[in-house]
């Protein structure tokens, strides 16, 4: 598979992710919403960073059940309780980011919901990847 991310001059500098991917392969992988559950089924993480961590670490588990690596996510929906709290929270967000997916972002959209399927759930986040 290749991607190419794509962050035109004429749109604000992308900050944690890519404005566009552009990805070839043959296989597509598609991501459920992944929360902060372990594997019992219960929320863990007290703290949006703490569920966030799990929730990453959860979607690329998925990922690599099926060969894939976190470069080849080509988009990701972050779904959150409290996109003021996840602004706030951002630093911290984007080196966890870092430290399980590394730097290369996928197109990313943040958006706020009601609640999650468990009341507990801060955030859940689902995606899909291009693999080769």
């Amino acid at each position: 598979m290749s991607t190419e991310r794509v962050n035109p001059p004429e749109l604000s500098p992308p900050t944690g992710f890519s404005h566009a991917v552009v990805a070839t392969g043959t296989r597509v992988v598609f991501l459920a919403g992944q929360t902060a559950l372990d594997t019992d089924g219960k929320v863990v993480g007290d703290t949006l960073a703490e569920q966030f961590e799990k929730s990453l670490g959860n979607l690329l588990a998925a990922l690599s059940a099926c060969g894939g690596t976190p470069a080849d996510l080509a988009r990701i929906t972050v779904y959150a309780t409290d996109v003021a709290a996840y602004r706030a929270h951002a630093p911290e967000l984007g080196r966890i980011w870092r430290e399980l997916a590394g730097r290369d972002y996928p197109a990313m959209a943040v958006v706020e919901v009601v609640r999650l399927w468990d009341d507990q759930a801060l955030v859940e986040l689902d995606g899909f990847a291009v693999l080769p």
